[in-house]
């Protein structure tokens, strides 16, 4: 059974918990993992900024960041800036939540083993994150 654990490390409330629970472990049961964990933790920009520059050695603000911690069982933390997330909701006239699973789904895509370093591998993975946003089994 998959794992996924929800800490908002904001002032910002509600998080849709059920909805990134959702998305997460359809992403991990459709790539055949059963047995994965993955902490998703919602940060503001100055903490997830930290992250980036401390384990990326990228010195600049951005919206999400997945770490793969071990293969066997999957152990994963995926880190989210509130602040970006609402950005990029203005940005894309879309709710703070559509663009929070996004950013969860794109992140977990990551974990699963989706890249994004070409437009081919980017284009893929909006479809990827586009297709679980619009599953509304929640």
């Amino acid at each position: 059974m998959n794992q996924i654990n929800i800490f908002n490390e904001t002032n910002f409330k509600p998080v849709p918990r059920k909805k990134i629970q959702y998305i997460a472990n359809k992403i991990f049961v459709d790539n055949n993992f059963s047995n994965a964990s993955i902490n998703i933790i919602i940060l503001n920009n100055e903490d997830l900024k930290k992250i980036n520059k401390e384990f990326l050695n990228h010195n600049y603000y951005t919206d999400v960041i997945s770490f793969r911690l071990e293969d066997d069982p999957l152990e994963s933390e995926v880190y989210i800036s509130i602040e970006k997330a609402e950005e990029n909701a203005r940005g894309y006239k879309v709710s703070l939540t559509n663009e929070l699973l996004r950013l969860v789904a794109h992140g977990t895509l990551h974990i699963v083993g989706f890249d994004d370093d070409t437009k081919e591998k980017r284009d893929e993975m909006h479809k990827l994150e586009n297709f679980y946003i619009n599953s509304r089994n929640y």
